[in-house]
């Protein structure tokens, strides 16, 4: 679907860029078949999930279904397409939403806010879908910038000889 929208103007170049991305998607995949077993928190995916992947370079299409024709374009093809593949063998968390606290109590919020986004899909798909996968890809690293603050603003114990515990051995010298 790449390459017939945007990158086929670059002939073996596009061909591949597109290889790159579906070798980028077998190596995700290898890897979440490897890590679900062990993996310790289940809130998060190691790289972006191929869906999401997947789901940001067809809603990008879908927005703007005209062919790419010229260098500039297909060089802004290139980057739509590299840009999940090298998110999906990254080591960048993103969110599983499996475990997803919004801190609310169990109500029934939830059911007009799938409401509106469904109504949102079937009104503006074009718009929706892009906002969704986009804000998705992004997601992460607003969640990684959001820790680096907080980790940095959290109060340190000051590190100097007179907090320091020295630790002696017991019964003896």
């Amino acid at each position: 679907l790449a390459f017939a929208w945007g990158l086929s103007e670059l002939g073996r170049v596009g061909w591949a860029v597109g290889f790159v991305y579906v070798t980028a998607a077998a190596m995700r995949l290898a890897r979440f078949n490897i890590q679900t077993t062990g993996q310790s928190d289940k809130r998060y995916f190691i790289g972006m999930p191929s869906p999401a992947a997947a789901g940001v370079i067809a809603s990008t299409i879908f927005a703007w279904p005209y062919p790419l024709i010229g260098y500039p374009q297909s060089i802004a093809a290139i980057a739509i397409v590299l840009v999940p593949a090298a998110l999906m063998v990254s080591t960048v968390r993103f969110r599983s939403f499996k475990t997803i606290n919004l801190g609310w109590t169990p109500s029934y919020m939830a059911i007009p806010l799938v409401a509106g986004l469904i109504v949102l899909i079937a009104t503006k798909p074009n718009i929706t879908l892009v906002l969704l996968a986009y804000g998705y890809l992004l997601s992460a690293f607003i969640e990684l910038v959001v820790l680096k603050v907080r980790h940095r603003n959290e109060p340190h114990p000051p590190q100097n000889a007179a907090n320091v515990i020295e630790h002696k051995p017991r019964g003896g010298a």
